[in-house]
């Protein structure tokens, strides 16, 4: 971003700010939208607000959000849950000047956690 007043107060390359920028993303949905109420028809409307939401910040291309409707717990009389981070797949693409990082946030079953990490990279290595 060749006009981005905000520039010059990071450090490294486009590629690392991406990869930056991505993580925030992906931590920013975690920690905003754990513990929503959640039903099996409200999943779709809150896998749309978490994306439009996710979509207006900068530097992002695209975002994706599914809640895994099969791990998920309702219970009581009103038959509902709340977001845990091991429902959320998110994939979340964004530029930076000619960079560009895909972060990931998915429940890992292996590893029995909900795990961010960076799915891809591109762009120059120094700049």
């Amino acid at each position: 971003m060749a006009d981005d007043p905000t520039r010059a107060y990071f450090a490294g390359t486009d590629r690392d700010r991406a990869a930056f920028e991505a993580g925030i993303k992906l931590g920013s949905i975690a920690h905003q939208y754990v513990g929503a109420p959640l039903t099996e028809a409200s999943a779709p409307s809150l896998e749309r607000a978490i994306e439009a939401a996710t979509r207006v910040q900068p530097q992002v291309e695209w975002v994706r959000v599914r809640i895994d409707r099969k791990r998920m717990q309702v219970r009581g009389p009103y038959r509902y849950g709340v977001l845990t981070e091991d429902l959320l797949h998110v994939e979340v693409a964004v530029r930076v000047g000619s960079a560009r990082a895909v972060g990931t946030l998915r429940y890992v079953t292996e590893l029995d956690y909900p795990l961010m990490y960076l799915k891809a990279i591109g762009g120059p290595t120094k700049g």
